[in-house]
Order: C-alpha cells, then sequence, then structure tokens
C-alpha cells in the first residue's frame, strides 16, 4: 500500500509530516498509515500542475498524444483490478463483486476519455456567420488550466477516473484531494500513472482531510477549476469560496431520489430494483432511490415481498463470498445512520425490519438493511439524505399524487418510474424534476451519458461528452479581413 504523497511525478513525505490513520471498517482494524497533506504541500502540488500547464506544453499535446497516456493508464489498472478492488474492499468496505465492478469501470472511463481526447484533434473549429462581411469569426474550444479535484468516499477509484480522466483528456493538470477515509486507490491510481511515464505536474494528489488539504485547495489563487462530489452543505461552501476569485465551478452533491412504482408493475421485478436502488453499496450512493412510492393497489403485497427479501441479503466482510452488504465505511457514519433510524421511529415510523446490528457481529460497522414505512413527509427520514441501507416506503393513489410526491424535494439528483405502460413511464420520466431519469431499473450508470441533478443536487454534469466540455473554455476570435481601413478616427 501507497503512503506517501505524488507531487511533481514524485512520491514525497509531507512537509510538515503529518500522517492519517486508515481503517478497516469491517474489522475496525488500522490497516495503514498515509500522508497527510498540508497548505504547504497543496501549495507545491499546484505550483507543478501551473507549471505543467503553462509551461511544460501538457494542453499543447494533441489529443491523440494525450490520449495514448489515458488509454496506458486504462490497461493499467486491468492489470491489478483484482488487487485495486481488493484494496477499495478492505479500505471501503463494499462487497468484492462491486468494487471490481467500480475498478473496470474506472478503466473504462480512461478509455472513454481518450477517444474524446482524439476527437478534439478531428473537431473542426466552429465558424460564426456575422452580419458584417468585414469580418470572420470562429470558436474554438480550449483547456480551462489547472483543477482542483476533490472526491468522496464512497466509489474512491470511481469518482478519481470521474474527474481526472476527461481533465487530462481535455488538457487540463490536476490536484487531486480522495477522501481521507479512502485514500488507497487514488495513490494507486497514481503509481499507474506514474508508470505510463505521465509528464510530471500533470497529476498531483495529495491526501490527508478536507479541511486542511482540500481548504487548500479550494482557497488557492492559481486553481482555475473545482471539481466536487459530496454533501450539500460543503458543496455550498466551495461554491462560496469559489466565488472569490471567479473560479469554475462543477458540483455533484447529494440526493433524495423517489422511485414510483405503479399497480402494472411486476410485483418481483421492482422489489429487484428497488433493492439495488437503495441496498448497492450500502445505501451510499447519492443518487440512492431511498423514497419508495408504491401504488396502493400492490403496496401491501410489495411491502411484504420487499420485507421477505431484505431479510434474505448476506451480510459480512466484502472479501467473504456471497456477501451482498458490507459495512458502512466508518464509526462516524455508521452512528450517522443509526440515529438517523432512531429519530425515524421517535417521529413515528414503522421499523419493517432491519434498523439494527446483525447478530454475530461484535466488530465493525456493519447494519441491517432497513426498511421504513409510515414515515411522516416533515420527517428527516422522508427529506434528508440518510446515506445508509434505509429506503422508506410510502402508498399513493393517483400518478399526479406520486409526481408531487417525487417532485417535493430540495433534490433532484435521480429518480425511478416503473410500469409496463410506456407511454406513462415516459410521461412521468418527463414531469420528474431530476437530472437522471431511470425507467424500468434504478442505478444502472454509464460513462456515455450525463450525470449530475436538479436544484440543491448540484452544477454541472459530469460523463459523456458533458464532462468533457466541464474542463473546456470557449473563445471567440474574430479577425478583420478587408484591407479597407476602419476609417473612425483616421479618415
Amino acid at each position: 500500500m501507497r503512503s506517501e504523497l505524488y507531487i511533481d511525478g514524485k512520491w514525497v513525505k509531507p512537509i510538515k509530516g503529518g500522517t492519517c490513520i486508515v481503517t478497516n471498517p469491517a474489522t475496525e482494524e488500522t490497516i495503514q498509515t498515509i500522508s497527510a497533506a498540508t497548505a504547504e504541500d497543496v501549495n507545491v502540488a499546484v505550483k507543478a500542475a501551473r507549471r505543467a500547464f503553462d509551461k511544460d506544453g501538457w494542453p499543447k499535446l494533441s489529443g491523440a498524444q494525450r490520449a495514448k497516456y489515458l488509454r496506458a493508464i486504462a490497461a493499467g489498472i486491468r492489470v491489478r483490478q483484482a488487487d485495486i478492488a481488493r484494496l477499495e474492499v478492505l479500505d471501503n468496505g463494499k462487497p468484492f463483486p462491486e468494487a471490481d465492478w467500480d475498478v473496470a469501470d474506472a478503466a473504462g472511463c480512461f478509455d472513454f476519455y481518450a477517444g474524446l481526447a482524439e476527437q478534439l484533434d478531428n473537431k473542426p473549429e466552429e465558424t460564426i456567420s456575422l452580419p458584417d462581411d468585414r469580418f470572420t469569426s470562429k470558436a474554438v474550444k480550449e483547456p480551462i488550466g489547472v483543477v482542483g479535484a476533490i472526491i468522496p468516499w464512497n466509489y474512491p477509484l470511481l469518482m478519481a477516473a470521474w474527474k481526472v480522466a476527461p481533465a487530462l483528456a481535455a488538457g487540463c493538470t490536476v490536484i487531486l484531494k480522495p477522501a481521507e477515509l479512502t485514500s488507497l486507490t487514488a495513490l494507486e491510481l497514481a503509481a499507474v500513472a506514474d508508470e505510463t511515464g505521465l509528464p510530471a505536474g500533470v497529476l498531483n494528489i495529495v491526501t490527508g482531510s478536507g479541511s486542511v488539504a482540500g481548504q487548500a485547495i479550494i482557497d488557492h489563487r492559481q486553481v482555475d477549476k473545482l471539481a466536487f462530489t459530496g454533501s450539500g452543505p460543503v458543496g455550498s461552501k466551495i461554491m462560496a469560496a469559489a466565488a472569490r476569485d471567479i473560479k469554475r465551478v462543477s458540483l455533484e452533491l447529494g440526493g433524495k431520489s423517489p422511485f414510483v412504482v405503479f399497480d402494472d408493475a411486476d410485483i418481483e421485478e421492482a422489489v429487484e430494483w428497488i433493492m439495488f436502488g437503495i441496498f448497492w453499496n450500502q445505501g451510499q450512493v447519492c443518487s440512492a432511490t431511498s423514497r419508495v412510492l408504491v401504488h396502493e393497489a400492490i403496496y401491501d403485497r410489495l411491502l411484504a415481498r420487499l420485507v421477505e427479501e431484505t431479510n434474505k441479503i448476506k451480510i459480512g466482510n466484502g472479501l467473504e463470498d456471497g456477501v451482498l452488504l458490507g459495512p458502512l465505511v466508518s464509526k462516524r457514519q455508521y452512528e450517522q445512520v443509526t440515529a438517523a433510524i432512531d429519530a425515524a421511529r421517535k417521529a413515528g415510523a414503522t421499523v419493517a425490519c432491519g434498523g439494527t446490528r446483525p447478530e454475530g457481529f461484535d466488530k465493525g460497522y456493519y447494519l441491517r438493511p432497513t426498511v421504513l414505512t409510515d414515515v411522516p413527509l416533515d420527517s428527516d427520514a422522508w427529506v434528508e439524505e440518510i446515506f445508509g441501507p434505509v429506503v422508506c416506503v410510502k402508498a399513493f393513489k393517483t400518478e399526479e399524487e406520486a409526481i408531487e410526491l417525487a417532485n417535493d424535494s430540495r433534490f433532484g439528483l435521480a429518480a425511478a418510474v416503473m410500469s409496463k405502460d410506456d407511454v406513462r413511464t415516459e410521461r412521468v420520466a418527463s414531469a420528474f424534476r431530476a437530472g437522471i431519469v431511470w425507467i424500468n431499473c434504478s442505478q444502472p450508470t454509464f460513462t456515455e451519458a450525463p450525470w449530475g441533478g436538479y436544484k440543491e443536487s448540484g452544477i454541472g454534469r459530469e460523463l459523456g461528452r458533458w464532462g468533457l466540455e466541464n474542463y473546456l473554455e470557449t473563445k471567440q476570435i474574430t479577425k478583420y479581413v478587408t484591407d479597407n481601413p476602419w476609417g473612425w478616427y483616421i479618415r
């Protein structure tokens, strides 16, 4: 396991010698001690990224040249995919099959943006039609500059890929700050990038706390753009801080996403997708469909099957075969989720199943997957993001009521609808105020499609060509093309 900072193409110790403890959430044991960067380390990283962008020519390389590095990173991830996935399990707690899937997706993300980098070479400049034939004008795309990327702990390597890959493809240089709870695979990404011969300073990875290392990135005046995935309150602070220097920002924040199930839906399929929408990654997913609205005609039958299947989920260490629900990421997260369940009970909700530590688990941050019913609409359980394996289920009578309940949230990241009536699903999908909508499923995510939310769920879009555009500026170039003098002052 790596432990040092990766700055300017070298592994270095932090200037002030700070460290962070890495804990395995399945056992509560310390598995590594890593470096904790301070503002001084971030300043060195930013200077390296600034030099690589301004002087060393990373943005001057062709898209095809940058693509070679991106594809080499993808290949390097795949070579050590199983080892990186195992490290993700030790660090984050998720079941190995999920981690393996994430690592494969991360490699695919680098390949995808390699293709878009190549397309930048072939994309013609956009000619602008002007009303005055004495001028020509065109619009060109250029990289923004130095990017500060701050990522969460729920998908450590994948979230790094979502930001690093398009930024490098666009010609930007990057300072990446992984979550202090789950930094190990980000450091492995640095090792892979280093093996490809990626020019020094193009990618820098600094570990440490958000309040110190993260804040130093946010405040640094030579950082041109901030890309953040995480909680709404932190996103709001980043946006406010960015306003001081008019930094570009993209924010992928929280959600409280609805899943509407109509009475013609297949109950077994609905239960499967409801579970996938909330129990995948222990419910620690910003887009988790944690508010399930079920038509009253099938509510009782669906709820009974949901409780039955939820109680069957195998809980345990993510490295054990057959485990589908690992521990929450940390003691703090465990305490917050269990406190949210207790508060829901006090508010009048019924715990249909789960809500407690599973039997036989004296160590580790394990929680039984939880189904809540009778949840008051003004309670935190219905309104706030719990970020754990907790789903609220409520009956509805009409389509209009379902849409109103679904949209009654300050969040707007995702939403899902299930019905055999294609006209209805398209109508409801159109009515949702959310950036991501699933029909007859929940959570499938593809690198090719845009990702981001409405309202307090963020600003901007990641993935697809939209992700690349996050890291590009548009420049207008207008030329005076006639030999005739302008003649305004000199005639």
